[in-house]
């Protein structure tokens, strides 16, 4: 996994935050697009929650209805 080059520092907040809201968006757009591969692949709910780090339930909660969604 690689860093994050020339993230901005706390000391100034407008960048910083402005950087945390854009790594989330980029964090959620991989996640999607992961789990998206990983159930094409024929990966379980249960595979996928431990990989997110969370629970069964959690994971096919956030995910399957978008996946519903692309199927049609």
């Amino acid at each position: 996994m690689t860093k994050p080059k020339l993230l901005p520092t706390p000391n100034d907040p407008e960048k910083a935050l402005a950087a945390v809201v854009a790594l989330r968006r980029t964090a959620d757009q991989l996640e999607r697009k992961a789990v998206r591969q990983a159930v094409s692949q024929g990966w379980s709910w249960s595979e996928i929650a431990e990989a997110l780090g969370v629970t069964k339930q959690a994971a096919h909660k956030k995910h399957a209805a978008s996946l519903k969604k692309t199927k049609k």
